[in-house]
């Protein structure tokens, strides 16, 4: 039986759910505010401060690499409205003469479809996206004039921008092509370097192929080979200490021992281990609902509950002293739909969340009334008084789980709370 960590209701003062309640329904129709996190402290003690990456963050929510963030007015809106990181639109590698080996990819369509999803593992009502564009399908050059509006966004407003590639990825024992890998690293270096100055460019590396049902996702030897040897191929590009790489771990289409193994793959059998890992995107089933073997990705409550699944067995490996490297920091995703599910993700170890789906629903799903989806869904995930992060994060201190600096608590002890306070959960398996 696979079980969520946190109880069906929270446990908090009295006066502390009072004042959630009071702000939830005062910022509906004022907005939040403007240093919401500096007003989190103030007002509830609780720091929200994580890292996305190696890069510190000022909250632990993001936007994950998609639809909502392929034009420079998306970023903005998205910083504004105090989005902790943004993940811009994934770009399909390509040479020096503009050759894209997952040309493929490359797919104009930016229609998509929200409606509300039952998982069939537990029952459990949720939202789903579904569309039919994959990457970038503009030009690399102006993928990296929206990067560089976007890094002068971010910086305005104090909000991480990154950019997400989809490298070539070779079926079989075929090569891999290594200019494109260059090309398109070294470029996206550059811009970095022009608008920052110094420091490693960060990015994410995608790896939607091992998600649809394709040839290529079929062939788990080479889902394997990939894993083990692309991050060296995207580092060989720059010099070691400029680029932080991270890697977005996708859910493949067959069972969780072989997804485990990708993800051991990917952090142990490899020459360059990644900086971090984005997990997971999506599940795929071969066949539609209406009968027909094109198949669709979704999301909804089965994405979510089979990530917690397989991180918790992550954990329980690097707890039992199994895993031969430690495990890089995490990026949560998928399902990421209230602040009580951010923090499920972050008992396992995730220091931030990105959300695609959440920025999307109809207005009717949010309980603020003015403002982007953006803010709305902000709004959702701080205060909603049943779901929200500001109510269990006071339960995890009310219960002696996390609070233990001098009274605060903090997000960054929730994301290490499973090495010690929830040690025997994950080795004795009692909530699987």
């Amino acid at each position: 039986m696979n079980r969520l960590i946190l109880p069906a209701v929270p446990s908090h003062r009295h006066t502390d759910g009072v004042r959630i309640r009071r702000d939830y329904e005062r910022f509906r129709h004022t907005g939040l505010p403007k240093r919401l996190e500096i007003y989190l402290m103030e007002a509830y003690g609780i720091d929200v401060a994580s890292r996305y990456g190696l890069t510190p963050i000022k909250n632990p929510f993001g936007k994950a690499a998609g639809q909502l963030s392929l034009n420079e007015a998306q970023v903005r809106t998205d910083a504004q409205a105090g989005l902790g990181f943004v993940v811009l639109k994934t770009v399909i590698a390509e040479n020096g003469q503009g050759h894209r080996g997952m040309e493929a990819w490359a797919v104009k369509d930016t229609r998509m479809k929200v409606e509300p999803i039952t998982g069939k593992e537990t029952g459990d009502r949720g939202w789903n996206v579904t569309w039919h564009g994959r990457g970038w399908h503009g030009s690399f050059a102006e993928y990296l004039g929206l990067f560089a509006a976007s890094l002068r966004h971010g910086s305005e407003w104090g909000t991480v921008v990154v950019p997400s590639c989809k490298y070539h990825l070779p079926a079989g024992d075929d090569d891999f092509a290594l200019d494109e890998y260059r090309h398109t690293t070294q470029s996206l270096a550059q811009v970095w370097r022009q608008f920052t100055g110094s420091g490693p460019l960060q990015m994410e590396k995608d790896f939607s192929p091992t998600l649809a049902g394709s040839d290529r996702a079929k062939q788990q030897e080479a889902i394997l080979r990939w894993y083990r040897e692309v991050p060296k191929l995207i580092q060989s590009a720059l010099p070691p200490d400029e680029l932080q790489l991270g890697i977005k771990l996708m859910n493949t289409v067959f069972d969780d021992d072989f997804q485990l193994r990708t993800i051991r793959t990917l952090i142990e059998e490899g020459e360059v281990r990644p900086d971090y890992l984005v997990y997971a995107n999506r599940l795929y089933e071969r066949t539609s609902q209406d009968g027909e073997k094109r198949g669709a990705a979704y999301g909804g409550p089965d994405l979510s509950r089979r990530n917690l699944r397989l991180l918790s067995r992550l954990r329980r490996l690097e707890l039992e002293g199994e895993l031969t490297v430690p495990v890089p920091g995490i990026s949560g995703t998928g399902d990421v739909h209230s602040g009580k599910m951010a923090l499920e993700y972050a008992l396992r170890g995730a220091e931030s969340l990105q959300m695609h789906t959440l920025f999307q629903l109809p207005s009717s799903a949010y309980g603020m009334t003015i403002g982007s989806k953006t803010e709305r869904a902000l709004h959702e995930l701080y205060f909603h008084p049943e779901n929200g992060l500001v109510t269990w994060m006071l339960h995890l201190r009310e219960t002696g789980e996390i609070g233990h600096r001098e009274g605060i608590a903090s997000f960054r002890e929730v994301t290490t709370w499973y090495r010690e306070r929830g040690r025997d959960i994950f080795v004795k398996g009692d909530h699987e």
